[in-house]
């Protein structure tokens, strides 16, 4: 007995519906990664900053606010 039960819409429509989320899976997962990439270099700078400053969250914050202003700045 399966999980859920079939919708009864037809194969054409599932198959469509499938690619569309597919589609919208891969611009998810496109969005992510460039956002991820994007903190990526403030974030390390920061930790290293924390691990300097004697573990002090604001200077890692600072430090994070002003790598991700200008990596903003750069790519305009």
């Amino acid at each position: 007995m399966p999980l859920l039960p079939p919708l009864g819409l037809g194969l054409l429509f599932e198959v469509i519906a499938l690619l569309i989320l597919l589609v919208i899976g891969i611009i998810v997962i496109i969005v992510i990664a460039r956002a991820l990439l994007f903190f990526l270099p403030a974030a390390i700078i920061a930790a290293v900053v924390w691990f300097l400053a004697d573990f002090s969250l604001f200077w890692a914050g600072v430090t994070f606010l002003i790598i991700a202003f200008i990596s903003v700045v750069r790519r305009k």
